[in-house]
């Protein structure tokens, strides 16, 4: 009986299948998959520490209002809070600075009438060391009155009545706390993922290649396919895991009562952050595997990925830095739009709802184009260089022999 001829398709399938099956059955996937829950709890438990115990936040002071910068960091060290305060010449540079995400808060006015400009919502220990602020120079106000008595009753009024005139430069969005915990979860799960099933790609290439396992298996298939199928399956096996993680830790979050989004806005996010990261794993898991096919021990392995690596480790870095403080950061809209950065960046920008839809298509037209060119780019050194033994090949010979 002849057997079907094996096709491009099933021969990419049977490397990826049989990638996924040595991956999932593993107990590394197993204990590296209750690790990362544990660390994702850990993060969490540590920015919430974090930010009750050591709150920060600069206060920009203009005209009349810079009189009370020391009494109000003084003041706000009462309410657990760090206050920086920096003078501003005027307040149309407050209101850009503000925007620009250099300070926090904007105060302006008499120290005894002071009025407060904010982006979007006002820290409630800020907010209480400014009204005490207020209180203390009314208060100052009615013991320097000398012509008259002072009635009791009034001064108590007064004070009660002193606090600082809030405007806002956008209206508060309740719901950005959870949109920002969506994002930065959602790209710490993409980043952990890529970076451990990326050096898996990378450590298989160099282990078929040390042992010449790769010899027999190109005996059957091509090395386009071979690299292919190992980065498909092995990017499934991070899909599976990155898939349980979320399961996690959306019911956790939605039993507790933190999560409250609409079921819809959570699926939309979810399924974005899907295709992203089959996007952004084809990308950096055939440059993995191109990178750790010039050469041939495992000890060798982290050296010739490290490009790879910072090129991962550079947008989500950023991400974590700049999107919870500055969320609609030019920088960052540039780069989500940048392959391979688009995967890692973009994913949090639509979380966090600051996206518009023409950067959005921007992002998966140039995606898409640099995923073709980093496969094809990664093909060629793949093909040319997985069957060279000995020494490391140099990248311009693998480009050269393509």
């Amino acid at each position: 009986m002849s057997s079907s001829p094996l096709t491009p398709a099933r021969a990419v399938w049977l490397v990826a299948r049989r990638e996924l099956n040595t991956r999932v059955r593993s107990k590394s996937f197993v204990i590296s998959t209750l690790v990362i829950i544990a660390l994702i709890g850990a993060y969490v438990g540590l920015i919430y520490f974090i930010s009750q115990s050591n709150s920060r936040s600069t206060v920009g002071l203009t005209g009349q209002a810079s009189a009370v910068a020391e009494q109000l960091k003084a003041t706000a060290k009462g309410f657990g809070e760090q206050v920086d305060t920096v003078e501003v010449p005027d307040a149309a540079d407050g209101e850009r600075q503000l925007k620009d995400g250099a300070i926090d808060v904007l105060v302006s006015g008499a120290p005894g009438s002071l009025r407060v400009l904010v982006k979007s919502g006002l820290n409630d220990a800020v907010r209480g060391s400014l009204d005490e602020v207020v209180r203390q120079q009314a208060l100052d106000a009615q013991l320097a009155q000398a012509q008259a008595v002072l009635d009791p009753a009034q001064v108590r009024r007064t004070l009660a009545e002193a606090r600082v005139q809030v405007d806002k430069i956008e209206p508060e969005d309740p719901e950005r706390g959870q949109r920002l915990g969506i994002a930065i979860g959602l790209t710490a799960l993409l980043y952990m993922s890529l970076m451990i099933f990326g050096m898996a790609v990378a450590q298989g290439v160099v282990e078929e290649k040390s042992s010449r396992v790769v010899e027999l298996l190109l005996s059957t298939v091509r090395p386009w396919q071979l690299l292919a199928g190992k980065v498909a399956g092995i990017g499934l096996a991070g899909l599976l895991q990155m898939s349980v993680i979320t399961a996690v830790a959306l019911t956790a979050a939605t039993s507790t009562g933190q999560l409250t989004l609409p079921g819809g806005q959570i699926t939309g996010t979810l399924v974005t952050g899907v295709l992203w990261y089959l996007a952004g794993f084809f990308t950096f898991g055939t440059l993995f595997a191109a990178s750790a096919a010039l050469v041939a021990r495992q000890e060798e392995v982290s050296s010739v990925v490290q490009p790879v690596m910072m090129a991962a480790v550079l947008p989500a870095v950023l991400t974590f830095l700049m999107l919870p403080r500055s969320p609609d950061s030019v920088l960052l809209e540039v780069l989500s739009m940048i392959p391979p950065f688009a995967p890692i960046i973009m994913p949090a920008r639509i979380a966090m709802g600051v996206a518009p839809g023409w950067e959005i298509a921007v992002s998966v037209v140039l995606t898409v184009a640099g995923l073709f060119a980093f496969i094809r780019l990664a093909g060629r050194i793949y093909s040319s260089a997985v069957l060279r033994t000995g020494g490391r090949v140099k990248l311009r010979d693998a480009l050269k022999a393509a």
